[in-house]
């Protein structure tokens, strides 16, 4: 069948390893890019939807998505700010501790941060007298990062940046990419682009959701159009391989319910490889991440968790119970489309960044609002959309658990606090 639609094609091949063998695993319900959050002059327009279904590589074992949504649509005025949160400040702070550490870098080095958003890791490094260089395709927040000290180029990375990089501001001691690695489609490009930017004995970090806690947890809202892969240490190995690039070490942090953090060298550098590496190859084979049957199981695991959760919301509303949600990230977009939570559940919810508070929730159309509003109101029950930062939120709501308050966590699986 002809593609029709500019905007989103359907992958035929597998993007890791360029096999034919894909097999879908998961279908979810289409629904809006993740981050198209409306302005309430916009509620009438007709959104645009897209499939949102992942396929398995019986190749090599790679998750993936089926579709491919343009990433001009995604990605050129996004709202997601990486600094709204403490726990992320805190995060790449530790990382940027790492990389100084782990490396030596000094006054002499550069560090060129991919997907770099409002600077988050390069504001540290930059405190500690190094060079640093952000590159984002999202025009309004490079634009503020670079008014706010961080030099972003508000672009794609691809091989002609690259070089012009190289022109402009020299070669790169470190290049990260920290959860933008799995944004990408033409991962040959990005590799060839980054092995471009590093010196001989520079080195690529980049950190994503781990596959293995994806499985484990049953975290299916993180499945979302930006996110066209589901990584795991195995097939990355093939895909670097394949640039003569490799590896050599892996180290788990916790952010989005379970990352990875991989550091890769170009082949002549005299990086060892570490025994961590062998071990994640070794817990991927345990769990049997290359089965496909293991994808089957979770896909049951997703609909038992959604009638479990309706039923729990329908319950509280039948009581006329007040319910708000706490939180408007991507992935809470993929919960609500699928799960189809609108305002007839869920009154609104709060978010602490100014960039999605006065729009709705693309598909849903729930209103976002400031924190404050918990406290005007005194819903019976919050509904933590942001799972992630469950335990911080519970305690920032003291007061409001104190008073009789009700917590909703809805993944890994649904329970009320």
């Amino acid at each position: 069948m002809k593609n029709t639609n500019p905007l989103v094609f359907q992958l035929k091949s597998c993007r890791m390893c360029e096999g034919k063998n894909l097999e879908r695993v998961v279908s979810l319900s289409p629904t809006p890019p993740a981050n198209a959050f409306i302005a309430k002059k916009d509620l009438k327009t007709k959104e645009k939807f897209f499939p949102l279904q992942v396929n398995f590589c019986l190749d090599c074992g790679q998750l993936q998505l089926t579709h491919v949504v343009s990433p001009w649509l995604l990605f050129r005025n996004y709202v997601y700010v990486s600094s709204t949160s403490s726990v992320f400040i805190a995060h790449f702070e530790e990382y940027a501790n790492d990389l100084i550490k782990r490396f030596k870098l000094n006054k002499n080095s550069h560090v060129i941060d991919i997907g770099s958003n409002d600077g988050i890791l390069l504001k540290p490094l930059k405190k500690n007298g190094i060079k640093v260089l952000g590159v984002d395709p999202a025009v309004k927040i490079a634009k503020e990062a670079t008014k706010n000290g961080i030099k972003t180029l508000p672009r794609y990375l691809n091989l002609k940046l690259a070089k012009e990089i190289i022109k402009r501001f020299g070669y790169a001691d470190v290049v990260t990419a920290n959860n933008v690695f799995a944004h990408i489609n033409d991962l040959d490009e990005i590799v060839k682009s980054v092995k471009t930017l590093i010196k001989e004995t520079g080195v690529f970090v980049i950190e994503f959701p781990y596959l293995v806690d994806f499985i484990e947890k049953n975290l299916f809202d993180t499945i979302y159009h930006e996110h066209l892969s589901y990584l795991s240490l195995r097939p990355l190995i093939a895909l670097f391989k394949r640039h003569e690039m490799e590896i050599f070490d892996a180290k788990k942090v916790n952010t989005h319910g379970g990352s990875l953090r991989v550091y890769v060298k170009k082949n002549p550098a005299k990086f060892k490889v570490q025994k961590a590496v062998f071990e994640f190859i070794a817990l991927e084979k345990k769990l049997k991440l290359d089965d496909i049957k293991t994808y089957n199981k979770f896909a049951s695991k997703i609909e038992k968790n959604k009638r479990k959760l309706i039923k729990i919301l329908t319950d509280l509303r039948k009581k006329n119970k007040t319910i708000a949600g706490y939180g408007a990230p991507a992935k809470g977009n993929t919960l609500l489309n699928y799960y189809k939570i609108g305002p007839n559940i869920l009154d609104y919810i709060v978010d602490d960044s100014e960039y999605k508070q006065g729009l709705y929730t693309p598909g849903t159309h729930i209103p976002v609002v400031p924190f404050s509003k918990i406290a005007e109101t005194r819903p019976d029950y919050i509904f933590i959309l942001a799972w992630n930062f469950a335990t911080p939120l519970i305690n920032k709501l003291s007061d409001y658990k104190k008073g009789g308050g009700h917590f909703i966590i809805p993944v890994p699986e649904a329970t009320i606090v």
